[in-house]
């Protein structure tokens, strides 16, 4: 794990207390609301993510077919677009319903995938962010590649840099997209172009089971969707609540495929004293 030095909130600070807050209040909103989130998302991640969102209250629709969305996704609360699996017939959806989604006031959350493993894959990412997304959720590389809009050496999905060595990239994406850019890692960077602030929650094996990135990125399009008016915030509460199911879990797994297990079902039972006494969200310096 990376050092948590620069972290201004301490577990007594009245601000970590605000936002242990605003991430409870936003999950409870959740589970109230049960918001419909749309998600076209890769073959690799349909199941984790669907029942992410399912175990914190939303409810998923993985639904991508062009010829229902005109129908569909204006009446969704939020839409997800992962480029995971992405090809040539699936990329003219994408892009409908993240038009549809924006013409219709409705957030949309992406994730830019192995942005830069391809110059196919970065022109797509680079033609949806044109899109408008309200929130834009990578790895350090990913989102890297994005700013930068550059081709280069890839792990896949996998990232080949710290979360904190994108802080400025992130920054800059955000200024420029005008999206809310939150990079995952060992702490979640989140930022607007100006303010930044990170989450600390999570652990490491987190990087061992396939689409956990995808999970959490459907699960910050469910907090967006529940409150509009705080997108930062409820980023880094979404972020924040997937790594405590992680840390919950943990005590019980023996290894990927039972934290898995286990994460799903932490998610669904996470209550008031856990979430406000794990969350470990700040400002950073």
């Amino acid at each position: 794990m990376e050092s948590k030095s620069n972290f201004k909130a301490e577990e007594e600070d009245p601000e970590a207390i605000v936002w242990a807050q605003k991430a409870w209040a936003l999950l409870s909103s959740v589970r109230a609301k049960s918001p419909l989130i749309q998600c076209i998302t890769n073959f690799v991640s349909m199941d984790l993510m669907a029942n992410t969102l399912l175990s914190a209250g939303a409810s998923p629709a993985m639904l991508h077919s062009i010829e229902e969305l005109p129908d569909f996704t204006p009446q969704v609360h939020a839409l997800c677009v992962n480029v995971g699996t992405l090809s040539a017939d699936w990329l003219p959806a994408m892009k409908v319903a993240a038009e549809l989604a924006h013409n219709s006031g409705k957030p949309w959350v992406l994730d830019p995938v192995a942005a830069g493993a391809s110059g196919f894959r970065l022109k797509a990412c680079l033609e949806l962010v044109e899109l408008k997304p309200t929130v834009i959720r990578g790895n350090a590389s990913e989102i890297i590649a994005l700013a930068n809009a550059s081709v280069g050496p890839t792990k896949g999905a996998d990232s080949s840099h710290e979360s904190t060595d994108a802080v400025e990239s992130a920054k800059s994406l955000a200024q420029s997209s005008g999206a809310l850019v939150a990079v995952s890692g060992a702490v979640d960077i989140v930022t607007d172009g100006k303010r930044v602030v990170g989450a600390r929650n999570g652990v490491a094996m987190l990087t061992k089971i396939t689409a956990t990135g995808c999970s959490v990125t459907a699960l910050i399009a469910a907090f967006v969707a529940v409150d509009q008016s705080h997108v930062l915030e409820a980023t880094a509460s979404a972020l924040s609540i997937f790594g405590i199911a992680s840390e919950v879990g943990m005590k019980l797994a023996k290894g990927p495929a039972s934290l898995r297990m286990h994460l799903i079902d932490s998610l669904y039972r996470l209550d008031e004293v856990c979430v406000l006494s794990h969350v470990k969200i700040g400002s950073l310096s």
